[in-house]
């Protein structure tokens, strides 16, 4: 019979069930999973868009109003705007319409 080196470290097993890990699946109900899917994406040319006239007019003013402000402001006497207090990140606030 063969016997174990002492100097040699046992081999440590994983355990399939840890507590503090959620269960797979919990991650099956938020729709992931262990294959690999093969996901198409469709390019934005072959995609149309169906925004209003309204609704593009609306985007336009945002996007001019989305701006620093002129150096010239600044450098005006007696001004105390010194940055756009208003200015929006596209992706950390949307415009709700």
């Amino acid at each position: 019979m063969r016997q174990a080196c002492p100097t040699q470290t046992p081999r440590l097993s994983l355990p399939l069930y840890n507590p503090h890990y959620p269960p797979f699946h919990a991650f099956r109900l938020l729709g992931f999973s262990r294959r690999r899917r093969r996901r198409f994406v469709v390019s934005a040319a072959a995609m149309p868009s169906h925004k209003t006239f309204r609704i593009k007019k609306k985007l336009a003013k945002k996007m001019r109003q989305n701006r620093p402000i002129p150096y010239w402001i600044r450098m005006r006497t007696d001004n105390t705007i010194r940055y756009n207090a208003k200015r929006r990140h596209w992706r950390r606030t949307k415009l709700g319409f």
